[in-house]
Formats: structure tokens, C-alpha cells, sequence
């Protein structure tokens, strides 16, 4: 799904950086980079671009949602199924933050699957 036609190849390009600051985790040892690194870019760019203000609230979203099901899985962990919940979820937020990222790039205004919608 296409938001705007967009042409704004800085648009995009901000768009796709919104969804892939999430991995800066692996860079910065810095509690809920995975939260705070989207929050940051979309909040600095919201105002210029429309898409990319879409694509900065989905992305925090994702990442809320994502932080919150990693802590009902830790405390799973007490009944072992929480060990294969937390290997599926980073399996699924690594791959999605990817497509989302390409699908931004491209101008789609990408949706998560299993998002709590906690910014409209």
C-alpha cells in the first residue's frame, strides 16, 4: 500500500533509516536502543515528511510491541516455552525491521503483522 505517490527520494531514504535505527542495538550497548533510535529519527523528521511520519510511528510501535513480548517471554522462562518464544521473536523482529526497511525505501508504506497500535 502506497501512502502518496511518493517521488521525495529523501523521504524515503529517512524512512527506511526509521526502521533499520533499530539495529543500532547491535552497534550501541545502550538499554532500548531498539525503542529510543526510531523514536529519535522519526521525531527529527516527522514534520517534513508525511511518509515519514506514518513510517516512524509504525516502527515505534513495532519496537514497543516487540520490547513488550520479550518481557512477557523472560518471565515465560520460569515454564521453559519462553526460551523458544524469545528465539522466535528476534528471528521475526530481525527479518520484519528488513522488509520494512526495503518496502520504505521502495515508497510502500510498509505494515507490522502483530503490532499493539500504541501511537495513531
Amino acid at each position: 500500500m502506497v501512502i502518496n505517490p511518493m517521488n521525495d527520494e529523501d523521504a524515503r531514504t529517512w524512512a527506511m533509516f526509521v526502521h533499520l535505527s533499530a539495529l543500532l542495538t547491535f552497534v550501541l550497548p545502550i538499554p532500548f536502543t531498539t525503542v529510543l533510535a526510531p523514536l529519535i529519527l522519526w521525531q527529527m523528521k516527522k514534520k517534513e515528511h508525511s511518509f515519514v511520519d506514518d513510517q516512524g510511528k509504525e516502527a515505534v510501535n513495532f519496537q514497543l510491541s516487540i520490547l513488550l513480548y520479550v518481557i512477557v517471554s523472560t518471565v515465560l522462562i520460569l515454564i521453559v516455552i519462553g526460551i523458544v518464544l524469545l528465539i522466535a521473536i528476534a528471528v521475526f523482529w530481525f527479518v520484519m525491521t528488513i522488509i520494512a526497511a526495503v518496502k520504505a525505501k521502495n515508497g510502500e508504506a510498509f505494515r507490522y503483522p502483530l503490532v499493539i497500535r500504541f501511537l495513531r
